[in-house]
């Protein structure tokens, strides 16, 4: 089977519709993984908008979301997601941060609330249904198509993700916080020996300690789990708002220096998955 990555929001906090952010995009999160003929859509960041109308020119009728988390940046463009009002579309979601505190259906449905947005969640046209998880769970999607999930560590919870199918392997690691100097040991074990890992890299560890309980890691950080996990490929993802195109040229180029199986995520990118030769460990200062 083939896995197909593509981005189509790779930024974070809030979307930055301006010049100087159009080479690696303003859209949030939003990343397609094609298997074979199966959809995949990782967060519902602004990104989906353009996703769902090239869905609907494919013709394509069913796919499942599989949420990190529910902060706006990563749901907001459900609302504009064109397929949720045909009625000829089968959409799951899935979520496993929100057991706890009334699903994820209570979530996407509570942002349609008028005075917030003018369409009823109840007037969607499609087939949904919602399925919430504890992170840590593991399933199969059918077609031989796996499923493990790991907590995140990010204000109101978050989870990541690997897709694995025929020994390619996919991680989805965003919005998560680490400890300097102590790498998260549910990451490592996640990515383990991942082909390709898209890595929450907002900040640079300089920044960083200004940070600090926001949430979010470093490009750096990432190289130092991709490379102690035996990783293929990190994508740098979650680009913060005001790292405008210059200074995500220099993040790419700062990475590729310390590791070239590193590479920041632009929008509009694919990604083919497939078994790369895996580095030696690099050594990345605190």
């Amino acid at each position: 089977m083939s896995m197909r990555v593509k981005f189509w929001g790779v930024r974070g906090s809030i979307a930055t519709p301006s010049a100087d952010h159009m080479k690696y995009g303003g859209n949030t999160s939003c990343v397609e993984v094609v298997v074979n003929d199966r959809i995949i859509i990782l967060d519902a960041g602004t990104g989906v908008r353009l996703l769902g109308e090239c869905l609907m020119r494919r013709n394509i009728k069913d796919y499942l979301f599989l949420q990190s988390h529910t902060h706006w940046d990563h749901i907001n463009g459900f609302p504009f997601f064109s397929p949720i009002y045909r009625d000829d579309v089968n959409i799951k979601v899935m979520a496993g941060h929100l057991s706890e505190i009334g699903g994820i259906k209570k979530v996407l449905s509570s942002q349609m609330c008028q005075p917030t947005f003018p369409v009823p969640f109840g007037e969607l046209a499609a087939s949904l249904s919602f399925v919430d998880f504890k992170a840590g769970s593991s399933f199969s999607l059918g077609d031989g198509i796996f499923v493990r999930t790991a907590p995140m560590k990010h204000p109101d919870g978050g989870t990541g993700y690997r897709i694995e199918v025929e020994g390619k392997s996919l991680c989805y690691v965003t919005d998560t916080e680490h400890v300097i100097g102590r790498p998260d040991q549910d990451i490592l074990k996640l990515i383990e020996g991942a082909d390709l890992v898209i890595y929450d890299s907002t900040y640079t560890d300089e920044e960083y300690p200004k940070f600090k309980g926001w949430g979010h890691s470093t490009w750096q950080e990432g190289i130092r789990l991709c490379t102690a996990a035996g990783v293929g490929q990190l994508a740098i993802f979650h680009h913060d708002p005001s790292h405008d195109d210059a200074f995500m040229d220099k993040v790419e180029k700062e990475a590729r220096k310390v590791w070239p199986n590193a590479f920041v995520a632009r929008e509009g990118m694919t990604v083919e998955v497939a078994k790369e030769e895996r580095p030696h460990k690099v050594s990345l200062a605190l």
